[in-house]
């Protein structure tokens, strides 16, 4: 039993969404469920990566039905542009990797990924008038 602080440590430690060459290892400490005693374990990146399976293939799933539903003039964009990743997702060793080769589609990872989505809102705030343009009301729909 690892508590959520360690467990979070060792995905951005070793996680990673997709293999690669050389995987770390990590030497975790935490409570065997057997015996109730502290126990001191190693694990590998793999094991992290298919713990993280369902999540990761939540992400992939989303990303999927998303461009799926796109408009034909949006999916070309994406196409030609790619999809950028923000968040702390976005931080994930390999998740980039992994949504290109289930997409076929150019993936880039934000330059600020933490910060980007407040960065942006922060835009939509300075240049409404220009945003308004854009957007769609709901009598328009």
């Amino acid at each position: 039993m690892l508590g959520e602080r360690t467990a979070e440590d060792i995905k951005m430690a070793i996680g990673s969404a997709f293999p690669t060459q050389d995987e770390p290892v990590a030497e975790i400490r935490g409570r065997d469920l057997v015996s109730g005693l502290p126990k001191t374990i190693v694990v590998s990146a793999e094991e992290i990566r298919k713990a993280m399976e369902e999540p990761i293939n939540s992400i992939v799933d989303a990303v999927k039905t998303t461009l799926d539903k796109c408009p034909p003039e949006l999916a070309g964009d994406v196409m030609d542009h790619g999809i950028v990743l923000t968040g702390g997702g976005a931080l994930l060793h390999g998740l980039d990797e992994r949504l290109r080769h289930e997409t076929g589609m150019p993936i880039h990872v934000a330059d600020n990924p933490l910060h980007s989505v407040a960065i942006g809102s922060g835009k939509c705030v300075e240049e409404f008038e220009a945003l308004r343009q854009v957007l769609v009301s709901e009598s328009r729909r």
